[in-house]
């Protein structure tokens, strides 16, 4: 579930949507998204000061709140 909204987002700011790719990579305590945009569209996922990439992440974590797993977000270029 916190993929599908993560890459929904993601896909809704970029330029370039055929570029998104969510991975997930599954700890014993946590979850960890990794997102990969387009080189161009780096910018538009993090924001002026970072302001999107955590909002994105306050998202996330409402969301995954349901299940009782930490889940986090790593944006990669």
């Amino acid at each position: 579930m916190e993929k599908d909204l993560i890459e929904y987002l993601a896909k809704s700011l970029v330029d370039d949507p055929s570029q998104v790719k969510v991975n997930t990579v599954e700890g014993e305590k946590s979850t960890v998204l990794e997102l990969r945009v387009a080189e161009g569209d780096i910018g538009k996922v993090i924001g002026k000061h970072g302001r999107i990439a955590k909002a994105i992440r306050t998202v996330l974590q409402a969301a995954s709140a349901r299940t009782g797993k930490h889940t986090v977000l790593e944006i990669l270029d």
